[in-house]
């Protein structure tokens, strides 16, 4: 995995490349800060980020936000050897999978890599699930409404309007909410509306 590290303390930083690497990871970086965290995020995006929280310019959360935001959502790994309360609670706000205290042991870095990169994807899942459902909905709406338009202008059941956009999808290979569209579509041009 490659993982973009963002870590003030050079050392620290040095410290957490030589570990990933140890991994099986290839890490990138590391930024000094949450501004060049963002700006090698754009240049060569990461799979993971692991952004320490207190650092000048830009804090790791605050950068973890400006990317999500900027369609450069990754699964993010906080370290921090800050003890605040309410630090976990902007954590959680932000989005971040894995919380790590320092001094920070090789089992916990892999723990917190893996628990992070899990819930990414799981979250990834039920985001393609609820859009899929989404459309699902949307869809429809739009066969009711064609339905609608059916039984108005030619006084058919509701049964046979749906056969009918049934049967006209088949004969021209097209899914229902395609036909329902073009049936919805002229209505609006015989409406002028």
């Amino acid at each position: 995995m490659r993982i973009l590290i963002a870590e003030d303390d050079p050392v620290i930083a040095i410290g957490l490349s030589a570990r990933l690497k140890a991994l099986g990871h290839e890490p990138l970086g590391p930024a000094a800060d949450g501004r060049e965290a963002i700006e090698l995020a754009r240049k060569d995006p990461p799979d993971l980020y692991l952004f320490d929280v207190d650092m000048p310019h830009l804090d790791g959360l605050s950068a973890a936000r400006e990317l999500t935001e900027q369609g450069l959502r990754r699964p993010i790994v906080v370290i921090t050897g800050v003890d605040d309360p309410d630090l976990i609670e902007r954590s959680i706000a932000t989005g971040v999978s894995a919380y790590l205290t320092k001094p920070i042991d090789d089992r916990a870095l892999d723990a917190g890599i893996r628990l992070a990169a899990s819930r990414h994807a799981e979250f990834r899942a039920l985001e393609a699930e609820v859009t899929k459902a989404q459309q699902a909905l949307e869809d429809r709406k739009l066969i009711e409404q064609a339905k609608g338009i059916l039984i108005s202008a030619t006084g058919i059941p509701e049964p046979e309007a749906f056969r009918r956009i049934q049967r006209a999808a088949r004969d021209r290979n097209l899914r229902l909410a395609d036909v329902a569209r073009r049936i919805v579509e002229q209505r609006s041009l015989l409406d002028g509306t």
